[in-house]
């Protein structure tokens, strides 16, 4: 089908420098349009590992559009590459993102920072074109906030504080998807995902938290969704398939004092969730297609 919805996970990493995970990216693919939900360390080179898969619509020059999540850095860290990368190979339509308040600014802040090489590619013997480098930028709001032949874009907000933060659905000719980004659970999130396709949503293992320090405990409780928390939300949505990223296995002892590896957490946090909702559960690694 020229118009089939297919969800790359380009990245499923958190600030946690593990080699096979890359920052957090999500890209929603129809036919030759793709659309990245945040632009963690790696997009386009995760992005380009896509295309050799035959995802042409993931080519870096193919790199149009962008939804933020929200500004933590392991959201943004691939900003600059996003920008810059594609059009040094020849992107020629502006770049369009979407985000948050704030994204303007680190924009404007970013292609200050790297006028000395964009000058050079421009005026130098690469004589790259005017047009790639611009970035479009709009601070969002609640409600559809971009639309083309291809799909129609919702933000919403979710709840991570302290940060202005959305989650996004695509509404495609044959899917409906929702991507969290960061957040607690929340019930605004719940009213506009429910009877989607996909929702992929992040979460970190609710028995491994027990682990952290008091200082993390207390920070990941209040900002993100443990496992046993994404059941109940998973219940109330009721997607055909829920796929799990950003994930924080958080390794060290079961509620039996055995110690667990990454595979195995990942294993108990399937069944943690799995306790409330019956559906189809998968916890994405980077490149995973859906």
């Amino acid at each position: 089908m020229e118009n089939q919805t297919k969800v790359v996970l380009l990245g499923t990493g958190t600030p946690n420098p593990v080699p096979e995970r890359s920052g957090p990216c999500v890209a929603i693919v129809v036919g030759e349009n793709s659309y990245l939900v945040d632009f963690g360390p790696g997009v386009v080179r995760q992005a380009e590992k896509a295309n050799r898969k035959g995802i042409k619509a993931l080519e870096a020059k193919n790199l149009k559009r962008a939804f933020l999540t929200h500004l933590h850095s392991d959201h943004t860290a691939g900003y600059s590459d996003l920008i810059l990368t594609p059009w040094v190979l020849e992107r020629e339509e502006p770049l369009k993102v979407f985000g948050p308040k704030g994204i303007k600014q680190m924009t404007n802040h970013l292609l200050e920072a790297y006028k000395v090489d964009i000058d050079a590619r421009r005026y130098g013997g690469e004589k790259a074109n005017e047009t790639g480098i611009k970035v479009d930028v709009e601070e969002v709001f609640e409600g559809i906030i971009y639309s083309d032949e291809k799909v129609i874009v919702e933000a919403f907000r979710v709840n991570h504080p302290p940060f202005e933060a959305y989650g996004y659905k695509f509404i495609t000719p044959d899917k409906v998807v929702v991507v969290s980004g960061d957040t607690t659970p929340c019930e605004n999130l719940i009213k506009h995902a429910k009877g989607c396709n996909i929702l992929v949503h992040e979460v970190y293992s609710a028995t491994g938290i027990n682990s952290r320090t008091p200082k993390w405990y207390n920070y990941h409780t209040t900002v993100h969704t443990s496992s046993v928390e994404l059941g109940e939300i998973a219940s109330q949505v009721n997607p055909e398939l829920l796929v799990l990223y950003h994930q924080l296995f958080m390794v060290g002892e079961n509620e039996s004092g055995e110690m667990l590896s990454i595979a195995e957490r990942e294993q108990e946090m399937i069944m943690e969730i799995k306790q409330k909702f019956d559906g189809e559960v998968i916890s994405a690694k980077d490149l995973d297609i859906f």
